[in-house]
């Protein structure tokens, strides 16, 4: 039993339950939101823009729009509480996914744009989801509480894929762009997160571990991220977590962006969803396995494996040429080495920095990450139009072999700290 800031007394492992619970029913409409939008992103921006050289500009400001809301978010939260910030940030993704269908049913890409940035704000909210799921959980289980979040988030990922067709005719009988219904979908399932967290997620779990701080300073971008980076960079392990979400995402993103007009090249766009739906799988299905690995091995093993199955996925993408099956393969491995780094990278910097700090030092590393995203996704366009997608799947398994090489060095600094601190 621990005391609350709002609540007399309260049953943690009880409310830690409930949490969870309420985590995954939101978690299932926000992750089928983001999905079922993946899969068309490109491809709309394609036809306004009539090039795929520019076309990776959706996913960009998609990302950069959840890179400019994790740090505001994250001091938000430090102040009032995981579920206002939740709820306010899945409202902004709402009306972002209604602004973005309305930019490409009028043909407007600039409206198209401004809209993919409010919605990237629905993003950072499930992000965060994973964190709010730790902020209760015993030291030895919060690499699972992170991956049950992560995992239950594969039913709408993959679901939101296949619900594409469906929503495509729906727009067209309606009279709009079949392009566009995807995003009418996911502001409607944005809403529905936002309710089910209003609703459920009470107590708020961050007053109970007493991580909130009524007098905290707002959000002053630049001040938090030199603080945050001064406690990251202070800690071998928490700098190792950063490196491998960020660099897990950039892959993950740069990749997973052109598939489907790289698909399309080759004549298989319709198969485009599916491959997306089962690299989506990858990326959530297995995560409750992948947090019981985390949990026995540790983060730092747990990201070197992780760094190994990236490079696997994105190097079977090209081995051959282009095999549709092997299209198959290599998304489902690249979403698969994308959560080991994720579920690992988040395991070991949330146990590497003090409390008192932890909720900003998550937002900046959610804020590093999500940059890298967009980075990966605005250059991948230029980079398969201008070298190919070839080039493109190499350069994710460069930062692959770049994840597993500052791994390895982590791991023996750490050793050598310990062995140091012996008596």
């Amino acid at each position: 039993m621990v005391q609350s800031t709002t609540d007399p007394i309260v049953d943690r492992a009880e409310l830690q339950r409930r949490t969870l619970n309420s985590l995954r029913l939101a978690t299932v409409p926000g992750q089928a939101a983001v999905a079922g939008m993946v899969a068309v992103v490109t491809l709309l921006a394609s036809d306004l823009l009539g090039s795929d050289r520019l076309a990776g500009l959706g996913s960009a400001a998609f990302t950069l729009g959840a890179a400019i809301t994790m740090v505001p978010l994250a001091a938000f939260m430090r102040r009032h509480g995981r579920r206002p910030g939740i709820v306010g940030a899945l409202l902004i993704g709402c009306v972002g996914s209604a602004i973005a269908a309305t930019g490409g049913q009028l043909r407007w890409f600039p409206l198209f744009l401004a809209g993919m940035v409010a919605f990237g704000a629905g993003q950072a909210a499930t992000l965060q989801g994973r964190y709010v799921a730790a902020d209760l959980a015993q030291p030895d289980q919060q690499a699972r509480a992170i991956a049950a979040i992560v995992w239950i988030g594969a039913l709408g990922a993959a679901f939101g894929p296949t619900l594409t067709p469906f929503e495509q005719r729906a727009a067209d009988a309606v009279g709009l762009d079949e392009l566009v219904g995807p995003f009418v979908f996911a502001s409607a399932m944005f809403l529905a997160a936002a309710a089910i967290v209003f609703f459920r997620l009470r107590p708020d779990p961050l007053a109970v571990v007493g991580g909130i701080d009524r007098h905290a300073p707002r959000a002053r971008l630049l001040r938090q991220i030199r603080t945050s980076a001064a406690v990251i960079a202070g800690s071998a392990g928490a700098t190792l977590g950063l490196v491998a979400m960020a660099a897990s995402q950039a892959a993950m993103v740069g990749v997973m962006t052109m598939t489907p007009p790289h698909m399309r090249d080759h004549g298989h766009a319709d198969l485009s969803a599916f491959v997306i739906a089962l690299h989506i799988l990858g990326m959530y299905g297995l995560a409750p396995l992948v947090g019981r690995f985390v949990d026995r091995v540790g983060g730092v093993r747990a990201i070197q494996v992780g760094a190994t199955v990236l490079g696997v996925g994105t190097l079977g993408t090209v081995l051959a040429g282009y095999v549709p099956v092997l299209m198959f393969a290599g998304l489902f491995f690249l979403g698969l080495g994308w959560s080991l780094g994720l579920i690992g990278g988040s395991t070991l910097l949330t146990a590497s920095v003090p409390v008192a700090v932890r909720v900003e030092v998550q937002g900046t590393s959610d804020l590093t990450m999500s940059l890298c995203g967009a980075l990966a996704a605005l250059t991948s366009g230029f980079v398969k139009a201008s070298f190919g997608f070839h080039l493109l799947a190499n350069a994710a398994a460069f930062l692959a072999a770049g994840i597993l090489a500052f791994a390895w060095l982590t791991a023996a600094r750490l050793r050598g700290t310990a062995q140091a601190a012996a008596p």
